[in-house]
């Protein structure tokens, strides 16, 4: 039986499938739509990365909390 948080992975993919799809259907510059793609592509991988584990929070990469010296 699969745990509430995979359900919600699975439904946040879902969502973000349909809303690639709806992209696609808006009548723009292709070159728009690859590089509008690329981004929420790349935003869901990095996004599943810190779901699983595999990577930790990004929020101190630009703002940190203790500068690097």
């Amino acid at each position: 039986m699969p745990t509430p948080g995979i359900i919600g992975i699975i439904v946040t993919l879902v969502v973000i499938g349909l809303a690639l799809y709806l992209i696609d259907l808006i009548p723009m510059d292709n070159t728009i739509k690859q590089i509008i793609r690329g981004i929420v592509i790349v935003l869901v991988i990095v996004w599943l990365l810190q779901a699983f584990g595999f990577m930790g929070s990004v929020r101190g990469l630009f703002h940190p909390a203790h500068p690097v010296r």
